[in-house]
């Protein structure tokens, strides 16, 4: 890299901030502010923030919010991952995204993209190509060409002149820059006592920060009126083409019996003439859950994050590697469906324990207890386990990701 090429791409993930704190008066106030509207059965923000959260290049996310309405993004949002946090806006846009840039300081990412809650359609592709645009010292701006002819008003109302659009775009989010450039330009505009800028770029502009153009989409639109809210609804719900992110993975583990006083299943400890043998407390209905719920997300096994040749976690409470791997899927987005497990065992009886199970289960997962299934069979007196030898179990776990399954 040399230091008189500004345009040289920054290749690490981005950070986002997702400017929501507006009151949306243009779509009017009786539905609320326009970002917690639904559209296709869903609030605005929520397919914004889905649209972020599934892109690969995209890092920690900040939403700038307005001080009266945390209960509104909670229940809107609709997504659970530690990569998203929110801070209070301001009164203007660009007091918001100050805030959002302020809230991101101590991680200091080298780039950052500023983004309207209410453009909900930014596809992979064009937030992909705005990041890849992002030079050491330079800006990235997605804009459409404009396609209508322009007339400049005169007095009375009458057609002054036609102004000519060759060169003329029409600027979109997301808009890229490398963060400590536009965190500082943001902190010179504020202490120089401007506050009128209207979008992220002019600040840049006014900088002396170059920011380059980059293609962007004719569906971004911005959901500015009523009537744009309404029409991205028909739009969603009239879709034939949605394939939801919907994944399921599957578990087995097997421990044998050894001598000892009770047995450790789906975290409930149960009085028995043995033990389970194994280097953690040997749940073997945790461990299928664990590896069910990996394999959601692509994650390896129970074996590559906890492996049994880690003396950390000998005799270890299995409910860790069930916590970790829930905490995994909402880092990733996802969100567990429900998940369902078959013990198979001649002893002990499950049945008198299967709701406090449920109840653990429900606990580690933060799921509710409906969307949790314990089941027990016994193998007919065949083979180790009729011999009573050991126990197995089989899990199952569905989980849905934000974004929908690709061609």
């Amino acid at each position: 890299m040399t230091d008189q090429d500004p345009d040289i791409a920054i290749v690490s993930k981005a950070a986002v901030v997702i400017v929501a704190a507006g009151r949306g008066e243009r779509a009017g106030q009786g539905d609320g502010p326009k970002q917690y509207r639904r559209i296709g059965n869903r609030a605005i923000i929520a397919h914004t923030l889905e649209a972020f959260l599934a892109h690969p290049n995209v890092g920690h996310i900040v939403v700038a919010i307005h001080a009266d309405d945390h209960a509104l993004f909670h229940a809107a949002a609709s997504v659970h991952s530690d990569r998203v946090t929110t801070v209070i806006g301001g009164q203007t846009r660009q007091e918001s995204v100050r805030f959002g840039l302020l809230a991101l300081k101590d991680s200091a990412p080298d780039k950052v993209l500023i983004h309207d809650a209410v453009r909900p359609f930014a596809d992979p592709e064009l937030i992909g190509r705005t990041i890849e645009a992002i030079g050491e010292r330079s800006g990235a701006l997605a804009a459409v060409p404009v396609a209508d002819t322009l007339k400049r008003e005169a007095l009375g109302g009458f057609v002054g002149e036609t102004v000519s659009r060759a060169g003329l775009h029409a600027a979109q989010t997301p808009q890229g820059f490398p963060f400590a450039l536009i965190l500082a330009a943001h902190e010179q505009a504020y202490d120089s006592g401007r506050l009128d800028f209207t979008d992220d770029a002019a600040i840049a502009e006014w900088a002396r920060i170059p920011v380059r153009l980059v293609p962007g989409s004719p569906d971004n639109i911005k959901l500015t009126w009523a009537r744009d809210i309404s029409m991205a609804d028909q739009i969603l719900k009239g879709s034939s083409s949605s394939f939801p992110d919907i994944r399921t993975g599957n578990g087995y583990d097997v421990h044998a019996f050894e001598a000892g006083d009770q047995v450790v299943l789906c975290g409930v400890a149960i009085p028995h003439d043995k033990k389970l043998s194994g280097h953690s407390d040997a749940d073997v209905g945790l461990h299928a859950l664990t590896d069910a719920l990996l394999a959601t997300c692509g994650a390896g096994d129970i074996g590559t994050h906890f492996p049994p040749s880690d003396p950390q976690w000998k005799d270890a409470p299995s409910h860790i590697f069930v916590e970790h791997a829930a905490k995994l899927i909402r880092t990733h987005g996802g969100r567990i469906v429900n998940t369902d497990i078959t013990l198979i065992c001649e002893a002990p009886k499950i049945g008198p324990h299967r709701e406090t199970m449920t109840a653990a289960l429900s606990a580690m997962l933060a799921i509710s207890a409906d969307r949790v299934s314990i089941k027990a069979t016994t193998n007919e007196r065949l083979g180790f386990i009729g011999r009573e030898e050991g126990i197995a179990a089989i899990a199952t776990a569905s989980v849905i990701y934000p974004g929908e399954v690709p061609e």
